[in-house]
């Protein structure tokens, strides 16, 4: 017995989103899980290879991968946002290309990362001066300090886990975390404390440090899934994921 049907337009029917993930992290697709879960918005992942070691040299060969994984993601979609899930890639290729890349398959749809995203987010909460807290090494720490300080911010305080291992940074604990990003906004007069890396178990302890600090914080994984969602024109507040969350985009 053939079976009648009926057809709709689908799980995406306010927003179409997809990310590309890093084959080594850990951490992002739990956490999207929770910003994403929006009535009408869809959330498609692909993976993209990276070895554990986080060094500029590795970082850069993602480039070449890009189109793939891109091209790994339903193709009877049309996406509104594609975001790429790796803060410190993003750094050493550089969001311009990063966008480039992901629009050889995707020409439609609109592209962010971690570092777009981080510098959106401080333009919405109108912040100067930055808490940085980063797993990396100091060359790839170095290298997005610059990136911020380009983009019109000043660090206030910084502070590293120096921690090349990607499998290590999924295992450092969220009271460290938390600890560090007191730490760091103790050290410097800041009005915001970025979190960076997407491997980092920041979510749950957002609202924690921002109680402690009095000011707001940006993680990499939180600010990414805030962009792609202002970008789609998915505006709903989530005061529980921290204060940015009660921000739109910045005009301009």
């Amino acid at each position: 017995m053939k079976l009648r049907f009926e057809t709709d337009a689908g799980i995406g029917t306010r927003a179409t989103l997809g990310v590309i993930v890093l084959e080594t992290d850990e951490t992002l697709e739990p956490e999207f899980s929770r910003m994403m879960a929006r009535d009408g918005v869809a959330l498609y992942h692909s993976r993209i290879p990276m070895v554990p070691e986080i060094r500029p040299e590795t970082l850069a060969r993602m480039l070449a991968d890009l189109p793939a994984s891109a091209r790994l993601l339903p193709s009877s979609l049309d996406f509104d946002v594609i975001g790429y899930g790796c803060t410190s890639a993003s750094t050493v290729i550089g969001s311009a290309q990063v966008a480039e890349a992901v629009r050889t398959v995707l020409p439609g749809a609109k592209v962010s990362d971690p570092l777009a995203a981080i510098i959106a987010a401080g333009r919405a909460l109108g912040t100067a001066r930055l808490g940085f807290v980063t797993p990396y090494l100091p060359e790839v720490s170095a290298q997005m300090r610059q990136k911020l300080e380009e983009a019109g911010f000043e660090i206030a305080g910084f502070g590293s886990f120096e921690e090349m291992d990607d499998r290590v940074v999924a295992r450092i604990t969220e009271a460290a975390i938390a600890a560090a990003a007191k730490q760091v906004a103790k050290a410097g007069d800041c009005d915001a404390i970025v979190i960076s890396c997407t491997n980092l178990r920041c979510l749950r302890v957002i609202p924690e440090i921002e109680d402690a600090t009095g000011v707001p914080v940006v993680s990499s994984n939180q600010a990414l899934a805030w962009h792609m969602l202002r970008l789609a024109g998915i505006d709903d507040p989530q005061p529980q994921f921290g204060r940015l969350f009660a921000r739109g985009l910045a005009a301009g």
